[in-house]
């Protein structure tokens, strides 16, 4: 399994990404956590990374590409692999088809979770983190919960995240759509994007990806 999965935030993409992870033993890499772990093991490519974080830069696409095709090429990667958070410009998804090309690799799939933006406004707007383990509650566990303001694994205040104000939501998603328009026509112009309904129970959206993967390895339309 080798796919590209996009998705706004609350659309429930790091649980699917979970889910292919555990079911193909691929790694689900995040282009945040790819990022910590490359300044965490100080490699050449994280030094640089850092450099760029440290003055609160982005870092340039020549060092993500870097720190991808490092991963990519790893026996880690041997399986597959559920790219999230990256290619995020046109160039760099130009340089991710350079470097499978190079790899004798091809993506099986570049597949986006269409949501109802007022859904994912209440979704994350009405969820809360706990301080001191970082569990999130979604609106509907809190619902069921008898101590709402109290985790229930450790007992740490729950809090809501600045970033989850629902007027803070609605602007990520609008930055969202704005910056991965290029991206999706990018994809849909070479025939590789595909748009299935992120709002369906989680079970059915992992099936429908399954069905997108192993239609494409059977090699059909």
């Amino acid at each position: 399994m080798r796919i590209i999965l996009f998705g706004p935030p609350g659309v429930g993409k790091g649980t699917q990404a979970k889910l292919l992870s555990e079911e193909f033993s691929v790694p689900h890499i995040s282009t945040g956590d790819l990022l910590r772990a490359a300044v965490k093991n100080q490699s050449t490519l994280g030094k640089k990374a850092q450099e760029y974080m440290d003055a609160g830069n982005l870092v340039p696409d020549d060092v993500m590409i870097g720190l991808i095709r490092e991963i990519l090429s790893s026996p880690k990667a041997k399986r597959g692999f559920i790219l999230d958070g990256f290619p995020r410009t046109v160039p760099q998804a130009q340089a991710l088809d350079t470097m499978l090309s190079g790899l004798g690799l091809k993506l099986d799939g570049v597949i986006s979770l269409r949501v109802e933006h007022e859904e994912v406004i209440k979704r994350l707007s009405g969820r809360k983190m706990c301080r001191t383990c970082g569990r999130i509650y979604s609106t509907q566990q809190l619902e069921i919960i008898d101590m709402p303001t109290k985790c229930q694994d450790c007992g740490g205040e729950l809090f809501q995240r600045e970033d989850d104000d629902a007027e803070t939501v609605r602007h990520r998603l609008e930055v969202y759509v704005k910056e991965t328009k290029p991206l999706k026509d990018f994809y849909r112009e070479t025939g590789r994007f595909i748009q299935i309904d992120g709002m369906l129970e989680v079970p059915f959206v992992h099936k429908t990806i399954l069905d997108i993967v192993y239609k494409s390895r059977n090699g059909k339309d």
